[in-house]
């Protein structure tokens, strides 16, 4: 099914971004996606209601994947975490979230998950856990990021790898943040949780 141009221009940018992943489920992942035809068009979608912050953020960016992600933004249909039902509560009213490519689709892979995640400013993302070996990639804007032992602010351009089972968490400033993630390996739903976090601030 032909897609609309800026859509195939955003996923080219996308699958650039994994293609340098030295990981080799980025480039797996890139390739996964740049083969697969989506067997659904992508039409204009309804924004967001972080619509007009994540257009914001993206139009500030200068990492060429925000570039076409903001040139795409018109039919991308934005919505909530598809791991919505193993989070904590608070947590939908801070994220959005864009699958592009799973099990379930829209862009059928049976051993990959790709996507986009917006977090809103002055926001936190506790410590969680999950089977799947994810990186992220930071788009737009920056936060201060844990990821096991390791913690520090991260910006655009940034690449995060989180190996399976790794604890992972982030803190948004008066920014916040556009990222690409991927999932391989084991990548059920099912096994996302979160830990123990000794973190003051916790959702309400």
């Amino acid at each position: 099914m032909v897609q609309n141009e800026a859509f195939q221009d955003m996923l080219r940018a996308l699958a650039e971004v994994y293609e340098a992943e030295a990981d080799p489920a980025g480039p797996h992942t890139a390739k996964t996606l740049m083969v697969t035809p989506s067997p659904v068009a992508f039409d204009a979608a309804v924004p967001c209601i972080f619509d007009r912050a994540i257009r914001a953020l993206l139009a500030d960016s200068v990492h060429p994947a925000a570039r076409a992600v903001l040139l795409a933004q018109e039919i991308l249909p934005w919505g909530g975490n598809p791991v919505e039902e193993n989070t904590e509560p608070g947590i939908a009213a801070m994220i959005s979230v864009l699958t592009l490519m799973g099990p379930e689709g829209p862009i059928p892979a049976p051993d990959v998950r790709l996507g986009l995640v917006y977090m809103r400013p002055d926001s936190y993302y506790p410590l969680h856990i999950h089977d799947a070996d994810e990186t992220y990639v930071i788009i737009a804007g920056q936060a201060l990021w844990t990821a096991g032992d390791d913690t520090r602010l991260r910006g655009a351009g940034d690449m995060i790898h989180h190996p399976s089972l790794l604890p992972h968490a982030f803190r948004t400033g008066s920014e916040g943040f556009v990222a690409i993630w991927r999932w391989s390996g084991d990548i059920n739903t099912h096994s996302y949780a979160f830990i123990e976090d000794d973190q003051t601030e916790r959702l309400a």
